[in-house]
């Protein structure tokens, strides 16, 4: 089901400016047993960058309700939102007044081997590399070209997922998720100032990291910093949280602290 400005079409105008521009920003939540999982954090990063881009944000009642409303009677469902600049004139300028659009849509949960959460998962490095622009640091904004690029860089169903280096080689995350890595008696996320994106799944486990007194670093993390480490955990909202069990050549044992991790996020439940 897809809800478009709170009716039921699968059209937008060929107008409008996320279609055309990637002028726009996004979330992809889980709705379980009709309740959608970290709300309060997946709207509040939605209405962030949607501010920081000059985009009117729907009113919270409306996301919710239409998210609601999509989700129907599934019993566990991935919902999107998505919030654009709406329609406008040829050309980059903005149009006046702005008339932003909004949609809902919901698709199935997705199915990951059982063993990528009991066993880990590999991953690869992606050759391409993201571009620095500060301005859309962290934004979950609907122009993810350099993503698209990089998850077609392989095609094996063994490769979970692919990691990604800016341009000064700083890893920055993977082509749909946030990356942390375990050293010793602290875990680090990389600096996204320059590029990436700030997921909510990131957020929280920072948050738990905070709330149970283990230090959480947020610095720039070479390639060679991440090989060393103890343990490196792929997160978003979809898949939780995997551990990498192989990079190239480097392979890690099951680690203590991503289940430790999986448990804060069961736990917390915000």
């Amino acid at each position: 089901m897809i809800l478009v400005n709170g009716v039921a079409i699968d059209t937008i105008p060929a107008s409008d400016r996320g279609f055309a521009y990637g002028d726009g920003v996004f979330r992809t939540l889980v709705v379980r047993d009709g309740q959608p999982r970290a709300w309060r954090r997946q709207f509040g990063k939605l209405a962030f960058d949607a501010h920081a881009l000059g985009i009117p944000c729907p009113e919270e009642a409306v996301l919710r309700e239409e998210t609601r409303q999509v989700a129907g009677e599934e019993r566990s469902c991935a919902v999107r939102i998505v919030v654009t600049r709406g329609s406008g004139p040829r050309g980059y300028a903005s149009p006046a007044p702005v008339r932003p659009m909004r949609s809902v849509s919901r698709s199935p949960f997705p199915q990951h081997p059982a063993e990528w959460i009991e066993r880990g998962v590999t991953a690869r490095v992606c050759a391409l590399r993201l571009g620095w622009q500060p301005a859309l640091a962290g934004i979950k904004h609907l122009n993810r070209l350099e993503n698209v690029l990089a998850r077609a860089e392989w095609d094996d169903p063994g490769i979970a997922e692919g990691l990604l280096q800016d341009c000064a080689g700083n890893v920055i995350g993977g082509t749909m998720s946030n990356v942390f890595v375990v050293e010793g008696e602290r875990i680090a996320t990389p600096d996204l100032s320059q590029c990436g994106v700030a997921g909510v799944t990131r957020d929280r486990v920072m948050d738990g990291a905070r709330r149970r007194r283990v230090a959480c670093v947020v610095e720039r993390i070479s390639l060679e910093r991440l090989l060393a480490a103890q343990e490196v955990m792929l997160v978003n909202s979809l898949i939780g949280v995997w551990q990498v069990r192989r990079l190239g050549g480097r392979a890690w044992d099951p680690g203590t602290v991503t289940a430790q991790v999986r448990r804060w996020l069961d736990e917390d439940g915000d």
